[in-house]
């Protein structure tokens, strides 16, 4: 039998230090704020040379994962990942897959509807004073006669952000990043043509009247109703986008 042979492809050496050092942080042999060995002990210990060791902490300062001090009591410490940042980072790179087409609409919905509905059931037993008085800014923001497109969409984001929120959550509140601070905001100029907005209004007056009196079944099929029309709205937005 013929062997076809194909060129090898080996991962540089920065690379394969650089992740040998993360996963020693992910899994807790680097501990936060420890201070790791100078380049030419590292050096020393990996058998390389200090410009190769040099890169590899360029990759984990890259990722938030180390930084470095100077003086007589500095180094480079291991770093503690900040949730803020990381929260920056995937809106922006969710953003950017998105408006590039990574992600059909149909795709979208389905993870939002999903996602939420967890969300909902949560904010419905959880939610606090706090959460039901921004959705009631608002949705007087979205009543507002002469409010422009862009920013009811951006009510609108800002609406389930505060259902999200009253999940009480965070890890919840985290993966819905991506959905509600990322695409939603993108999804919402794409369908906007297509958009009810009285429609919206009054299914977000029945979703917050439903968590504000802790009725779960009732906020989700509020909820199901309004990504069906947002499904709908998805379909004839990504017809028209094939169509281009």
């Amino acid at each position: 039998m013929a062997i076809k042979y194909e060129p090898l492809v080996t991962e540089s050496l920065a690379k394969q230090i650089s992740e040998t050092l993360r996963q020693a942080i992910v899994a807790g042999d680097l501990k936060v704020d420890e201070r790791l060995p100078t380049e030419p002990e590292l050096a020393a210990r990996f058998g390389v040379s200090r410009p190769t060791i040099r890169e590899a902490l360029k990759r984990l300062a890259a990722q938030n994962l180390i930084r470095s001090r100077r003086g007589p009591t500095g180094g480079t410490f291991v770093n503690k990942p900040d949730s803020q940042e990381a929260r920056e980072n995937l809106i922006n790179m969710t953003s950017l897959l998105t408006s590039m087409g990574e992600f059909n609409l149909t795709d979208v919905a389905e993870a939002r509807q999903e996602l939420e509905l967890t969300c909902l059931r949560l904010a419905c037993e959880h939610r606090e004073e706090s959460h039901l008085n921004t959705m009631l800014e608002e949705l007087s923001v979205q009543k507002q006669i002469d409010l422009v497109d862009q920013d009811f969409c951006a009510s609108d984001v800002r609406f389930h952000r505060a259902i999200v929120d009253a999940s009480g959550n965070s890890m919840m509140q985290f993966m819905m990043t991506s959905v509600i601070e990322a695409v939603q905001p993108i999804v919402n100029l794409i369908v906007f043509p297509f958009w009810d907005k009285q429609k919206t209004i009054d299914q977000h007056v029945r979703l917050y009247d439903a968590i504000s009196k802790q009725d779960c079944d009732r906020a989700c099929n509020v909820f199901c109703e309004q990504m069906a029309d947002l499904k709908d709205r998805y379909a004839r937005a990504q017809a028209l986008r094939d169509q281009k």
